[in-house]
């Protein structure tokens, strides 16, 4: 599974990673997670409010942080 976490380095995007390698761990999943901070391959996304979450080449969260149940869901 390839994960990326769009966002410019702010506070939430920090966040959002650590939770995401969180549910990760939880799951028990086998993932690869990547930090995307440039904002223009972020808008290559479709991006315009981080930070966003992008699972297999598909944006399932943006604008917010969810917690790390939400997540889980989301990758099952």
């Amino acid at each position: 599974m390839d994960i990326k976490v769009l966002g410019t380095g702010c506070a939430k995007c920090n966040t959002l990673e650590k939770v995401t390698k969180e549910a990760i761990a939880e799951l028990g999943i086998d993932a690869t997670v990547t930090k995307v901070e440039d904002f223009i391959k972020i808008l290559e996304f479709g991006v315009m409010t981080t930070p966003a979450l992008v699972v297999d080449g598909k944006v399932v969260v943006k604008g917010k942080v969810p917690k790390v149940s939400e997540i889980k869901e989301l990758l099952k």
